[in-house]
């Protein structure tokens, strides 16, 4: 590498210059909930239209991975608890724009979360895994509360008495 130096500015380094990289994406908490409502509701609704049920479960669990990877890990906290209820407004969305009468919108969400649940649980607990893999810890001060609560108490003659 040259440097060239002219009077009155600093030396600068001749090559390529160093940037960030351009295809890096970050999501907040929000954005990252969006996207996730956003590929639900797509997924179920092209899979009402054909038929495809498997295509709205399989896009769901990707959407899953994919936000949570994509995500800032200041933003991490909303996104563990965001998968089933971004499936849940998704289907009543989609059931919303498909069904013929509301009671048979009512019959096609609850049909729509049973027989999805299992991928609701793999999505939800991915999201989980990736969250911690990427340095997430969540709060357990309702347990260390309650670790507290319980020492206060301990067995006596058989039965559990309040120290005081």
């Amino acid at each position: 590498m040259t440097q060239t130096r002219v009077a009155g500015r600093n030396a600068q380094a001749q090559g390529p210059s160093r940037r960030t990289r351009s295809g890096s994406i970050t999501l907040t908490g929000r954005g990252a909930a969006v996207a996730l409502f956003a590929a639900c509701f797509l997924g179920l609704l092209i899979a009402a239209w054909t038929g495809w049920d498997l295509l709205a479960d399989a896009l769901f669990v990707m959407a899953c991975g994919l936000v949570t990877c994509y995500t800032r890990a200041s933003g991490l906290r909303g996104v563990v608890v965001c998968p089933p209820l971004t499936f849940l407004a998704g289907s009543i969305l989609a059931q919303a724009i498909t069904a013929a009468d509301a009671f048979s919108a009512a019959a096609g969400i609850l049909v729509t979360l049973g027989t999805s649940a299992p991928w609701l649980f793999t999505g939800t607990g991915l999201t989980v895994v990736i969250a911690l893999g990427r340095g997430w810890r969540p709060e357990l001060a309702v347990l260390a509360n309650l670790r507290e609560a319980v020492r206060d108490m301990r067995p006596r003659g058989g039965r559990w008495i309040e120290r005081r």
